[in-house]
C-alpha cells in the first residue's frame, strides 16, 4: 500500500487545526469566566452606588418607562 504525499499532508493539517480549535476552545472557556467576574463585578457596584438592585427585574414592580432610570430622584 503506497502512501500518498498528499493525503499525508492532509492528517497533518488536520492534526493542527484540531490543535488550533482545542486551544480556541480553552481560550472560549477562560473568556466566558472573565466576563462572568466582570458581571458580577459591575452588578455589585451598581447596587453598591444604588444604580440598581437587586434582583434588576423583580415580577410586578413598575415598568422602568413608568418609573424613571434607576438611582436617581
Amino acid at each position: 500500500m503506497t502512501v500518498d504525499p498528499n493525503e499525508a499532508r492532509w492528517e497533518v493539517e488536520l492534526r493542527n487545526l484540531r490543535e488550533e480549535l482545542r486551544g480556541l476552545r480553552a481560550e472560549q472557556k477562560e473568556l466566558g469566566q472573565a466576563v462572568r467576574q466582570l458581571l458580577e463585578t459591575f452588578r455589585a457596584l451598581a447596587t453598591h452606588l444604588g444604580v440598581a438592585v437587586e434582583p434588576y427585574g423583580r415580577k410586578g414592580e413598575a415598568r422602568s418607562s413608568e418609573r424613571g432610570p434607576p438611582g436617581f430622584a
